[in-house]
């Protein structure tokens, strides 16, 4: 298995270690040497050199393959992707996004396609999540294969699986650069409510514990809600004493299908303004791929999806007009004096009036008439 990968990354050149947050960036002549190296070439001496520097990792002498995976150029230009594997879940969550949450998904050889697909276009970081990824039975194999092809995996997980013994394997043995963790409270009573699942607290301390004792790079993502809002420090201090990173999140949002119950679960006293929105690559360097393989621009804005199975990389072609058309401030928002220094991109807002959300949760304006005379 390789030990570095070379890569385009936009209009530069990345070497990247697979498990690694770091990298280091080479000028474009180093890359193409190492495209028309012969594959039994040794590694050459300054990326030897960079690479013990970097990364304490010993390559000389040694042959450029296996031990660098060689990225091809895309002419698509999308560089991160995230992969829904499956709605399913084993919690049920009162607050989640997803809403319906629906064990669907593609077979193995659609999968292995959407990864290649994936590949073709250029990504080099991908998310993995769901639903609860680690409990898709498909998983282990997406995941080996994304790592063989090249890409820098991420995962989201509620963690409740982590302390399995084949899956602390794989990821122990494959690492993955980020191991992104929810947590949803501090007490077995605010967790397995929030969840609604008994016994889900002992599993995610359980899986912490064991991701922790295998130095895999957790970062926690601290869920606030109006059933745990007493217990954030507590949330954090897990991450700080275990030496993890984390963010604190606190505004929720409608489901997919725009359903608003769901924001009955944020804490009022924590919620957060958000900073205007200034754009977003999505659709133009990043995408999202749905459980059936269909692209869209990230996870909130899935309309006018493509089909990457049937379309397969020359779909992507269109995403680009298509991002730019959802982000128009069109529909309930149409004409909006305050759309400069608007919060939420249109996606987002969209939801949000599809769920007949009050508008001081999204908008200015809504913010304007609580403080009206």
């Amino acid at each position: 298995m390789h030990e570095l990968i070379a890569a385009p990354f936009l209009d530069s050149h990345l070497v990247l270690r697979p498990g690694s947050g770091n990298g280091m960036k080479i000028p474009r002549h180093r890359y193409l040497e190492l495209t028309d190296a012969p594959a039994d070439s040794p590694v050459p001496g300054w990326l030897a050199a960079a690479a013990d520097r970097a990364f304490g990792l010993d390559l000389n002498g040694r042959p450029l393959s296996p031990n660098v995976l060689v990225r091809r150029p895309s002419p698509y230009g999308y560089v991160r992707a995230s992969y829904e594997l499956n709605l399913g879940c084993n919690y049920d969550c009162e607050h989640c996004y997803l809403g319906l949450k629906r064990f669907e998904g593609l077979s193995w050889p659609d999968r292995e396609k959407l990864l290649h697909t994936m590949r073709d276009a250029g990504v080099l970081w991908v998310q993995l999540t769901g639903g609860e990824p680690l409990i898709d039975r498909l998983f282990p194999d997406v995941y080996r294969l994304a790592y063989e092809l090249g890409m820098m995996i991420s995962v989201s997980s509620n963690g409740s699986r982590l302390s399995d013994p084949r899956i602390l394997d794989l990821l122990t043995t494959l690492r993955p650069y980020r191991l992104t963790v929810s947590v949803y409270g501090a007490s077995e009573a605010s967790y397995d409510g929030m969840t609604r699942r008994r016994g889900s607290y002992r599993k995610f301390l359980k899986g912490l514990d064991a991701a922790h004792e295998a130095g895999l790079p957790v970062q926690l993502s601290v869920v606030v809600s109006e059933r745990n809002a007493d217990e954030v420090e507590a949330m954090v201090a897990m991450a700080t004493e275990r030496g993890f990173s984390h963010h604190v999140y606190v505004n929720m949002s409608p489901t997919i299908q725009g359903d608003g119950s769901v924001l009955v679960t944020q804490s009022q006293e924590h919620l957060r303004e958000r900073k205007p929105f200034s754009g977003c690559n999505a659709g133009h360097t990043f995408f999202h791929a749905d459980p059936f393989g269909r692209a869209s621009i990230c996870k909130i804005g899935r309309d006018d999806a493509i089909d990457l199975i049937t379309e397969g990389t020359e779909g992507l072609a269109r995403l680009g007009e298509v991002a730019d058309r959802l982000m128009l401030r069109t529909g309930g928002c149409s004409g909006c004096a305050l759309s400069g220094s608007c919060t939420v991109c249109r996606p987002l807002a969209k939801q949000y009036q599809q769920a007949k959300a009050p508008l001081k949760m999204y908008c200015q304006h809504g913010r304007r008439e609580e403080v009206a005379p």
